[in-house]
């Protein structure tokens, strides 16, 4: 069957909201793989068949999953998908947080005790020194 101009624009437009499943960063218009020629072939039947852009798309996610739409619709697994990597991203930076400020707070918690034994040596030493200075007059 011959393609009236009107169904070639048609398909062109359609067809470059189809990804290549062969080369994924082309759009089966843009691709001349195999694949994206079948793809081409039968949403161009599909078309004179009298098929709505819409009810082709929906053929196409049916026989090759979602991943064949360029701009795929919104859904709860694709917000997830999107949302994922910066929830991800907040997770590690809270428990990089939390890493630090347990660690400040052990330095601190050492600190405490390592100042009360220079406290206790400094007054043992001052204790010496006032023994000696009084032994020596």
């Amino acid at each position: 069957m011959n393609a009236t101009p009107e169904e070639l624009e048609r398909l062109q437009r359609l067809s470059s909201d189809l990804r290549c499943l062969v080369c994924q960063n082309q759009s089966i218009a843009e691709s001349s793989a195999g694949l994206a020629l079948d793809l081409k072939q039968q949403a161009l039947e599909q078309i004179q068949a009298g098929k709505s852009d819409a009810a082709i798309r929906t053929y196409m996610v049916e026989r090759y999953g979602e991943f064949i739409l360029y701009k795929p619709a919104y859904s709860t697994a694709n917000a997830a998908l999107w949302a994922g990597p910066f929830l991800l991203l907040v997770f590690l930076v809270v428990v990089i947080v939390r890493g630090w400020r347990r660690r400040a707070a052990a330095v601190n918690a050492s600190a405490v005790p390592a100042a009360a034994a220079d406290a206790l040596r400094q007054a043992q030493l001052e204790e010496r020194y006032r023994r000696e200075s009084e032994q020596k007059k």
